[in-house]
């Protein structure tokens, strides 16, 4: 068994609480009880039974059941075929998200996941890392984030994406694209070619959805920024120009009159205290 205590709570969107694994002996049991934490099992072995909120579950190798924090369970290994299994435990603002594109809720607790051995590669990683050094609890996190993007990528469709159209998602990624990447010099071509989509088809669904093209919300999502940096007077329009992707002062002033109607040295003017 391998038990681990965070020697601070740096990390406060995700951490690292414990982590371990034991071979269970016939009908050991645990509970009925509750954890303040999130605690994922995963069974390496054997079988037994998950209880919460009135169901029991049935589990084997290649399951594993969720813990959700202050909730009464109760868990048993078989009397025949005990379970060997690993946990982890782990808070954080962002872990029921993250549980949740892994498909894992208070409502739907029970993991899948028999395709390889990855689940028990991520603990022996963590207890290699579990040393007296100053990067231990950023290393723990990285190798928590690592386990949950794993179970994310495999999981079950959740409800929400079964209900989002194909041309929602990909609109969602041109949006997500262009709001991160917006001070960069990209292409429809750079956007078309992340996104997966040919560029022209791309452009006809972005339009039916989003009523503008790329092309014109990419500068909408530059001008937008603008404004927000013209508030830092520290700034130079110059500044601002490149850092919203435009090289050329002159370019950038036309493209900014067009949306806003008024040069950037004006706007600034006008919006000052």
């Amino acid at each position: 068994m391998i038990e681990y205590l965070p020697r601070s709570k740096q990390h406060t969107e995700l951490y690292l609480t414990q982590f371990g694994s034991e071979e269970c002996i016939p009908s050991h049991f645990f509970g009925p009880a509750i954890r303040s934490h999130f605690l994922l099992h995963y069974i390496l072995d054997g079988e037994g039974f998950f209880e919460v909120d009135g169901n029991r579950h049935r589990l084997q190798k290649g399951q594993g059941f969720l813990i959700y924090p202050e909730v009464v369970t109760y868990y048993q290994a078989d009397s025949m075929n005990p379970w060997s299994y690993c946990w982890f435990g782990f808070e954080g603002t962002l872990a029921e998200l993250l549980l949740k594109q892994a498909g894992l809720t208070r409502e739907s607790p029970i993991l899948n996941y028999d395709k390889d051995d990855k689940i028990y590669a991520y603990l022996k990683l963590m207890a290699e890392s579990n040393a007296n050094h100053k990067a231990r609890e950023t290393r723990m996190t990285g190798l928590l984030y690592l386990l949950l993007s794993l179970l994310a990528e495999y999981g079950p469709v959740t409800p929400t994406e079964q209900k989002e159209s194909r041309a929602e998602v990909y609109v969602e990624r041109v949006k997500e694209f262009v709001e991160t990447n917006f001070a960069q010099k990209i292409t429809i071509e750079d956007i078309a070619r992340i996104v997966g989509l040919n560029r022209s088809y791309l452009c006809s669904l972005f339009k039916q959805q989003m009523n503008t093209s790329i092309q014109e919300y990419l500068i909408r999502i530059r001008i937008h920024k603008a404004c927000e940096m013209m508030e830092n007077v520290e700034l130079s329009i110059g500044d601002i120009s490149r850092s919203v992707g435009y090289n050329d002062p002159l370019l950038f002033s036309k493209m900014f009159k067009k949306i806003k109607g008024t040069s950037p040295k004006h706007y600034r003017t006008e919006n000052q205290g």
